[in-house]
């Protein structure tokens, strides 16, 4: 009886997520699509810093992705709520503000501009607020099992300060790796993926709802974003993603598959204390068109290092296939292992 109940139970919750992502999917393919024809009328362009002549190209289409995701969201709660007498929503509504608030601090830092935004002690103090609906709902457990520690119970320090600080930290991180075609669009896939499996695994329901929904529309705008650009995702996108990945590992338990999953960007973080945070993640562009780079200060010049050791010419693609592969790898080794 208990096994025909929970499998009631998934079934159902398959058919929500069906609607919901197919609703995210066709909402965040037609904003973007708009989002790229109008934006060049009100001046949202950047330039693409690895393409000869380096053309501009319509940015901040984080807000399309977020709005795409949002709606996904809202008519899975929508469902869940009329349809199925659900009222479990209030960590996924709470999800939501972050991720609204994260979006509108990237508005923030965009419209000031790449030279010209917000300083970078402004970013992870703005983002304190954006942590505050996951705070005030006390999301999550406050028990955690830490390497060489053990089991430790945090109490009111979970969210009074793991809460925000995961938070802080998962979205100014997530926008370290960025500034080539398709990159962060697919790294958001990618730790997604891992993360949606992961909650659906483990029965995670709402951490494996918001998971999936946001991988569909990642997918959608990475097919506009992919090599050669037709829209930059901006800030908009970069701290809302990041957010949210705190939160689905807060709800979902999953803090330590999330610390693995942002490898990477710490190996980002060292190598830009390197050069003092001064360095720009962009390559040299040389007139064949490929990359080159004067030092390694990002995990994108560590790319083009190796790769051009191994194959001599290196170009956008190469580098953003490299990195896709390293954060896979971190990605298929941290489920095994968390599973």
């Amino acid at each position: 009886m208990i096994c025909f109940y929970r499998k009631a139970q998934s079934s159902r919750m398959e058919e929500v997520l069906y609607i919901s992502v197919a609703v995210s999917t066709v909402a965040t393919w037609i904003a973007t699509w708009k989002w790229i024809r109008k934006a060049p009328e009100v001046g949202l362009l950047g330039w693409d810093m690895h393409k000869p002549g380096r053309p501009k190209v319509p940015e901040m289409g984080g807000v399309p992705l977020v709005f795409g995701f949002v709606l996904g969201v809202l008519v899975y709660i929508g469902i869940e709520t009329f349809y199925l007498n659900s009222y479990r929503y209030t960590p996924i509504l709470a999800a939501l503000c972050t991720v609204l608030m994260a979006c509108i601090i990237g508005i923030m830092d965009d419209i000031l501009g790449w030279k010209a935004g917000l300083k970078q002690w402004q970013k992870p103090l703005f983002m304190l607020f954006a942590a505050m609906p996951m705070m005030v709902i006390n999301a999550g457990q406050t028990t955690m099992t830490l390497p060489l520690i053990g089991r430790i119970d945090w109490g009111i320090l979970y969210p009074l300060v793991v809460v925000p600080t995961g938070i802080v930290v998962a979205s100014n991180a997530f926008n370290m790796v960025a500034g080539y075609n398709g990159l962060e669009a697919g790294m958001g896939a990618i730790i997604f993926s891992a993360l949606g499996y992961t909650a659906l695994a483990t029965g995670k329901t709402n951490a494996a709802a918001l998971s999936i929904i946001m991988l569909s529309s990642l997918l959608v705008f990475l097919y506009f974003n992919r090599y050669p650009a037709r829209v930059f995702p901006g800030d908009t996108m970069t701290y809302s993603v990041g957010a949210l990945a705190a939160c689905v590992a807060i709800l979902g338990d999953m803090e330590k598959i999330a610390v693995a999953l942002f490898i990477p960007y710490a190996i980002d973080f060292f190598m830009q204390a390197r050069g003092r945070f001064g360095r720009e993640a962009f390559a040299k562009l040389e007139d064949d068109g490929s990359l080159s780079q004067s030092g390694i200060y990002h995990l994108t010049h560590l790319a083009i290092a190796l790769l051009r050791r191994v194959k001599g010419r290196v170009y956008e693609k190469d580098v953003v296939l490299f990195v896709w592969g390293v954060e896979a790898l971190v990605a298929v080794l941290s489920v095994y292992a968390y599973l």
